[in-house]
């Protein structure tokens, strides 16, 4: 046999080992989903250091995947485009269709976790909502970006790595939905974004539960209120949401916006007020007339955290209204929209605010 003949069967040999090996370590990979909705992670600028002015909701979700090459080493990787979107769109409808799918998807023998690309605007209602109606402990993650792709020191990609990591680690299992950027876990219970532009806006007012470090996830602690299978909401069991609206308080706020929402057919009303909750003299009416007409109202602070205090600012009991407890207006919402498919009661509406 020639040494041409020999380096011929050997070339093959070679390539035949690295198609079995690249084969058996796909087999071992994680299987993970990569819903597009659009968002700054699918934005593009002009120029390379427009980092805050520029287009969202461009880049389709395969090209945000192609990328990023390296999370092909993490996990098996495909992506679906539910919606092109800045985030500021969604609405409940959207949030119910986004839920639906996540919830077909890890029923799925052959889906280990999903991961879904989001603007930042509105991640924290979409990942609350997610964490109360998706009935699985598979991971799901939701990631975004505060730069485009296009921009200088893009935080895009290295989020969208992080996530894929973190969807794909066992250990992320059973912690409820969990929001991914700035090498941060956090609850999506918990998270808010509290910074028009910076990389690090996104805070929760007891830390991350975990950090992405040297292409590990890292967790340190575990969220203590109910979420996903262990709610008693289910996105399979819903078909609509409640209208709720938000009134935001001010000084010299007046009634327009309460009455708006009393007009616009709300069921329920979340009263952002300043400090601990608290209802000016003159709104009080308002909403007492709101309470009087069938609408739910809870009050709120529009401070950005800490606790509303049950009877504190307001004596609560007597006028029949809800406090938000720990939770932002905009959580609230979501909240106590899904608190409406089950209940009335205002009693048993703090109660669900006090579980969840």
């Amino acid at each position: 046999m020639t040494i041409q003949h020999l380096a011929r069967r050997s070339t093959g040999a070679v390539f035949l080992f690295v198609a079995m090996t690249c084969c058996a370590m796909a087999q071992n990979l994680a299987n993970v989903v990569i819903l597009g909705t659009g968002g700054t992670i699918a934005g593009a600028g002009a120029a390379a250091t427009n980092t805050s002015a520029y287009r969202s909701a461009v880049v389709p979700v395969d090209a945000i995947i192609e990328a990023v090459p390296d999370i092909k080493k993490l996990a098996n990787v495909r992506g679906e485009q539910v919606f092109q979107i800045g985030s500021e769109s969604f609405n409940d409808e959207r949030l119910m269709t986004l839920g639906r799918r996540v919830a077909d998807l890890v029923k799925r023998d052959d889906v280990d976790g999903v991961v879904i690309t989001h603007g930042t605007d509105t991640i924290e209602e979409t990942a609350y909502f997610l964490n109360l109606v998706i009935h699985s402990t598979k991971p799901v993650v939701i990631v975004g970006s505060m730069r485009p792709g296009t921009a200088l020191s893009a935080d895009g990609s290295l989020n969208l790595y992080s996530a894929v990591l973190v969807a794909a680690t066992r250990e992320a299992g059973g912690k409820g939905v969990l929001v991914v950027l700035n090498d941060e876990i956090h609850s999506g219970r918990d998270v808010s974004k509290t910074n028009t532009f910076k990389l690090e806006t996104f805070k929760s007012p007891y830390g991350p539960l975990g950090y992405v470090v040297e292409g590990q996830a890292q967790f340190y602690r575990l969220p203590a209120r109910a979420h996903t299978v262990n709610s008693e909401f289910d996105i399979a069991q819903l078909t609509t949401l409640p209208k709720v609206g938000i009134a935001y308080a001010y000084g010299n706020v007046d009634r327009a916006a309460v009455d708006a929402i009393v007009n616009g057919g709300a069921k329920a009303l979340v009263y952002a007020g300043t400090g601990n909750g608290s209802v000016s003299e003159f709104m009080v009416p308002a909403l007492q007339d709101a309470r009087s007409k069938g609408l739910q109202v809870l009050r709120a602070s529009r401070t950005g955290s800490g606790v509303v205090v049950r009877n504190g600012e307001q004596p609560d009991d007597k006028y029949g209204w809800v406090v938000a407890g720990d939770q932002n207006p905009q959580k609230a919402r979501i909240l106590m929209a899904l608190a409406l498919t089950r209940t009335n009661d205002p009693a048993v509406i703090q109660q669900i605010f006090w579980k969840y």
